[in-house]
């Protein structure tokens, strides 16, 4: 039998547990008390710091709290997500990541972090087309350039912003889909693969659609080909890849919302609400449109097995991406 001590220390901690357990529930009800902060692991200015400009905006007007886009370049896009898997998991830290979480994985592994073991997926927020630009005096199909390229291999060029980056991921998926070899030169500004392009000095570029809309619009370049299963809103004029003949269908670019390991699950439940209330509403609509997304939502496990499977579709191509980015 326990004597009045061991009673005493057990009631203690039976209540301690109580109390524990209570207030995980508490904390999500009161969530957020405080400012937020979104870490995103690439520059100002791309598509992704666009998206998580705007989600942060609408969940600062739904929470009445401030949610502070903090932006943490370098290493390749990982080290703005280690920094927010090392934060406290409370909420209050978030990570806006994207693809180059599954390509990093394998092109560049780090033992200290491992994005399905560090982060707590929360949701899959949006991907974006890729388009496939020349300058306007250049080539005048997708079929035109491939029969250049396999006649020229590797002749020519094409801005990389590095491994993971979707310049580089949406070209290799591109060439390998195409049968032909093409060159990628480095740049650390997408700003400047624009302005090769324009002046010849590069022969094509496959970046976001969103970022490049007006150029298109212009007439500064011409849009050949779209990825995904249907032709952008914005260029309805422009075939697919797979109407033009490539099977380069899936959108290489995707961005998500993720929280440091451990977050309590009815905060993570909250946020994920929350982001499918925000893609839903009307005006996004139109914000998905003139960036050039497409929202998609879901649950914590629909973006788990999401990330499961990119990192092994991207375990396949780990070695050419490598190359292809040197």
């Amino acid at each position: 039998m326990f004597n009045r001590d061991a009673l005493s220390k057990l009631q203690s901690l039976i209540a301690a547990l109580i109390v524990l357990a209570l207030a995980v529930p508490a904390a999500a009800q009161t969530y957020p008390d405080r400012p937020v902060r979104m870490i995103i692991a690439f520059s100002a200015g791309g598509s992704i710091d666009a998206l998580g400009r705007i989600l942060a905006q609408k969940l600062s007007e739904l929470w009445g709290q401030n949610v502070v886009v903090e932006n943490r370049p370098g290493g390749g896009a990982t080290i703005g997500a280690v920094v927010a898997a090392r934060a406290a998991p409370d909420g209050y830290t978030l990570h806006l990541g994207a693809q180059s979480l599954a390509v990093n994985a394998t092109t560049a592994p780090n033992p200290n972090f491992d994005p399905l073991r560090d982060l707590d997926p929360i949701v899959l927020v949006a991907s974006a087309q890729d388009v496939l630009l020349v300058s306007p005096d250049a080539f005048h199909s997708v079929g035109e350039l491939i029969s250049y390229a396999k006649v020229h291999p590797g002749e020519l060029n094409t801005g990389s912003m590095g491994p993971g980056s979707s310049s580089t991921l949406a070209t290799l998926l591109f060439s390998r889909a195409a049968g032909i070899k093409l060159r990628q030169i480095p740049y650390t500004a997408s700003s400047q693969t624009a302005t090769d392009l324009f002046s010849g000095r590069l022969a094509l570029l496959i970046p976001t659609l969103g970022g490049h809309l007006g150029e298109i619009q212009s007439g500064k370049s011409r849009a050949l080909a779209v990825s995904g299963r249907a032709r952008a809103p914005q260029l309805p004029q422009v075939p697919t890849f797979e109407e033009a003949g490539v099977k380069f269908v899936e959108e290489s670019s995707w961005y998500a919302l993720f929280a440091p390991h451990g977050t309590p699950e009815e905060i993570v439940r909250k946020i994920n609400a929350d982001v499918n209330h925000i893609l839903a509403l009307p005006d996004m609509k139109e914000r998905e449109t003139t960036y050039g997304f497409r929202f998609i939502g879901g649950t914590p496990d629909d973006l788990r097995e999401f990330l499961t499977r990119e990192i092994a579709k991207w375990a396949e191509f780990g070695a050419d991406a490598l190359l292809m980015a040197q």
